[in-house]
């Protein structure tokens, strides 16, 4: 306990650094939300101590019902969707209030780690660091965006927000079809006019998203015209299934390495006489021999882009060349829709550049875009394109994120629930001025 009690007094201080420079609300939203971390990090410890991996579906649910009971603490209208179909656990969605700007709030209630896992307890690893299943991506978010609720409340400034929350229980591994599972979101999304999402982005919170790179799939199949090895390259047998694969691997390669924020990966190759490859666990059997030319090769791979326009380019040029056969092959390359690109917006360069100000108001120094290679896809894709803005990366910040290795740095705590609060704060106060101008 004393460990614990010098962490808090070491975080309390950090959100005050920057209050001669705020309104008096925004200097009680700080105070409201210094005095918010204690009970934040005991909400942290009960989320991070439940296993809630994908597809653990009771654990992915027992979360929820924290975080429900959270909600309505803030008064909150909750609502669980059931995911049996879209085979997960369900998504949490929570509303309040009926004037001021529609904000969308976004977070997740799963993590990477499976109920057999060995990493599945809150663990304190110095004065300011702590790890735990999940603590940064991103149930530490989910707290940074409580704490922010709780201290604009405490402040009597959240009844000037309309706010509703989708914390999802699938974003780390989607549910399907992604029409049904990402009903809740893109409803909410074009319900509203801004976006936030809690995720940990690159984990420097001098950083934070207004691009992210989407990721889908692709499927290459290609034949050859199998014979004795000895009669490879004839004009009338071809080079075989191996070699035209590793000629449009190459010429993908050479045709498209060379374009920013894009990037492509054949993840699993099987080749030979004989050979399956299932698409969707990229499991896979082969069978050939040395003296034997290739007949199929089969690859599973992934494809990220920017915005939709690169990856349609990026799709042309792969298809083009997968087309432009040598003899006596063929090859059929298809692709699979995963999370969309959230392309970069003067919307979203306008909300990253109010998060900047209220953070040099802070005292916490200036906030600059990441750079999308840095950043995976995130459920704030699939609504960034139904909001005028969008924001991510708002969330608890660390590093090891996916790895037994994650640790949260709980100064960053306070510090981010301060720039969310006073966030929502001036996007409300923004709202209320534009309106009394018109």
């Amino acid at each position: 306990m004393k460990r614990l009690s010098l962490l808090l007094l070491l975080c309390l201080s950090a959100a005050a650094a920057g209050a001669a420079n705020l309104s008096d609300a925004e200097q009680s939203v700080v105070r409201a939300v210094d005095a918010g971390v204690p009970e934040a990090t005991r909400l942290l410890e009960e989320v991070v101590n439940i296993n809630s991996g994908t597809m653990n579906f009771a654990g992915v649910r027992r979360v929820g019902e924290v975080f429900e009971r959270e909600f309505k603490a803030l008064d909150f209208d909750t609502d669980w969707i059931d995911g049996e179909g879209f085979d997960r656990a369900g998504h949490l969605v929570a509303s309040r209030g009926a004037r001021g700007p529609r904000i969308l709030l976004i977070g997740h209630l799963d993590t990477v780690f499976a109920a057999d896992s060995p990493f599945q307890r809150f663990q304190r690893v110095d004065a300011h660091r702590v790890k735990g299943p999940g603590i940064t991506d991103m149930k530490g978010g989910n707290v940074v965006m409580l704490l922010a609720l709780s201290a604009l409340r405490e402040a009597g400034l959240l009844d000037a927000l309309q706010l509703r929350v989708v914390l999802t229980g699938d974003e780390e591994l989607r549910g399907k079809p992604h029409a049904l599972a990402n009903a809740a979101l893109v409803e909410a999304a074009q319900w509203a006019d801004i976006a936030i999402g809690f995720e940990d982005g690159d984990g420097d919170p001098a950083t934070a998203v207004i691009s992210r790179r989407g990721a889908s799939s692709w499927r290459l199949e290609v034949a050859g015209k199998p014979a004795h090895s000895s009669q490879i390259f004839r004009e009338d047998i071809g080079d075989g299934a191996v070699f035209e694969l590793a000629r449009i691997l190459d010429e993908w390669r050479r045709k498209l390495r060379g374009e920013a924020n894009l990037t492509f990966n054949p993840g699993v190759v099987v080749a030979g006489t004989d050979v399956r490859l299932d698409p969707t666990s990229g499991e896979g059997t082969a069978f050939g021999k040395s003296n034997v030319i290739a007949r199929d090769a089969l690859v599973n791979g992934g494809i990220r882009a920017v915005s939709p326009e690169q990856l349609r380019r990026a799709q042309q040029v792969m298809q083009a060349v997968a087309a432009d056969n040598s003899p006596h092959t063929r090859a059929e390359l298809s692709f699979a829709a995963g999370y969309p690109p959230m392309a970069a917006s003067e919307g979203n360069r306008d909300l990253l550049a109010l998060y900047n100000r209220i953070s040099e108001a802070l005292g916490y120094g200036p906030v600059r875009a990441v750079d999308p290679r840095r950043a995976g896809a995130a459920d704030i894709s699939f609504a960034a394109a139904h909001v005028r803005q969008a924001i991510d990366g708002l969330g608890l910040m660390g590093e090891g994120g996916h790895t037994v290795d994650e640790v949260a740095d709980m100064r960053t705590l306070p510090r981010q629930a301060a720039r969310a609060a006073l966030l929502l704060h001036r996007l409300a106060a923004g709202s209320s001025s534009s309106e009394a101008g018109g």
